[in-house]
């Protein structure tokens, strides 16, 4: 029912910024928890920030401090805010949204985004 549109990825060099941006369409968007996935190249897709409808957020331990998750209903848009990036950083990031209940795996999503490369270089 929900279609998912990343933006913002792209090459920066450790240290440095990124802001990504997932537009959705369809369906309700403020009843769906979102959330912010990478999959590096031989590794499986790992959730990285979620965020409820209500706007309790989770974050991986990797990212705790580093990585920000918002949302803005009336946008329709989720946003992951990228500092101090590192090398392991790099991997596609996938934005998903989850209908049910629960929110904090990957087989709790129900739709997903094509993805976004973030590359960070040394």
């Amino acid at each position: 029912q929900v279609q998912l549109r990343e933006s913002g990825g792209g090459l920066v060099q450790a240290g440095g910024s990124l802001r990504l941006s997932c537009a959705a369409s369809g369906g309700t968007f403020s009843s769906y928890a979102m959330g912010w996935f990478h999959q590096a190249p031989g590794r499986e897709r790992e959730l990285v920030a979620a965020i409820t409808s209500g706007g309790s957020t989770n974050y991986a331990d990797s990212v705790k401090g580093r990585f920000t998750i918002s949302r803005d209903n009336a946008k329709n848009t989720v946003y992951l805010q990228m500092n101090s990036l590192r090398p392991e950083d790099t991997a596609v990031y996938y934005c998903g949204a989850s209908g049910g209940r629960r929110w904090l795996s990957r087989s709790h999503y129900d739709y997903w985004g094509q993805g976004t490369q973030v590359t960070v270089s040394s």
